[in-house]
């Protein structure tokens, strides 16, 4: 009897961990909504809501395609239009939808000795980085923002090289990067969300913004069951609605430091 007591209490507690295991989705997502801060900020209260977890593989925007690519998550949180609309028609992903905005920076020391605060534009400002070989701090790790970045470099028509001692590689994500740059006293190129929530500025700041070339779009990509099936497109798409719905939606507007919004919320629904 008591064997088969014992037998019962493993196979209930199984099943009860099994279906707590169930109860949750695999978020691939960018950096910046990490170092930001706003994961922590947004996932608890989803989680709370629905009583669905959110585990989180925080990687640049190229290693989160690709882990939707082996069917390693139930949905993408990226910033790379130009790859999502490829991962979506080679048919990895079923759609995209963008939730929200912000814009990249230009940082790099208050003096500026490359006078990069009066270019008028991010190609000017590449362009005088390029000519006086100014150091300069790239991610290197075919992130979202690094892709931008390459964008920028492509529009002046002068591509750094691996020679190019002034062109430094960093191979991380966006904090780590600017807190090489702070240390080597170097320009780079930034997510404007992770660079108001950096604590150790020092003497830096955004030399360059408000370029409209510079517009960061953020979506989110279910992705596609018919590829993996066993990819939970039920639960992901709970959290699309929640995020894209007007209390998601106003949590992402109110989400600020020191007053500074980070993100904008731009959600339009198909009509």
């Amino acid at each position: 009897m008591n064997t088969k007591r014992l037998f019962i209490t493993i196979f209930v507690s199984l099943l009860f961990i099994t279906e707590g295991q169930a109860d949750y989705i695999s978020l691939a997502t960018t950096t910046s909504t990490e170092n930001s801060g706003f994961l922590a900020y947004i996932i608890p209260i989803f989680e709370k809501k629905f009583n669905i977890k959110v585990r989180t593989i925080v990687q640049g925007t190229g290693q989160a395609l690709e882990t939707g690519r082996r069917g390693d998550a139930d949905l993408l949180m990226v910033h790379a239009p130009a790859m999502e609309k490829k991962f979506i028609e080679n048919g990895y992903g079923l759609r995209r939808y963008p939730f929200m905005f912000n814009d990249f920076v230009i940082i790099g020391p208050k003096e500026d000795p490359g006078e990069i605060q009066i270019a008028n534009s991010s190609v000017q400002a590449f362009t005088e980085i390029y000519k006086k070989n100014l150091l300069f701090l790239s991610r290197g790790d075919n992130s979202g923002t690094h892709h931008k970045e390459k964008q920028v470099w492509e529009k002046t028509g002068l591509i750094p090289k691996r020679k190019d001692e002034w062109y430094l590689s960093t191979g991380s994500g966006m904090g780590a990067t600017i807190n090489t740059a702070v240390a080597k006293n170097g320009y780079t190129f930034s997510d404007r969300a992770t660079w108001l929530s950096y604590k150790n500025k020092n003497k830096f700041e955004i030399l360059l913004e408000g370029d409209p070339e510079l517009f960061n779009q953020y979506s989110m990509i279910p992705i596609n069951a018919d590829l993996h099936p066993h990819v939970r497109t039920e639960k992901a798409y709970e959290f699309i609605k929640w995020l894209t719905s007007d209390q998601g939606q106003n949590l992402i507007k109110n989400f600020k430091i020191n007053n500074q919004a980070l993100f904008f919320p731009n959600f339009k629904a198909e009509k």
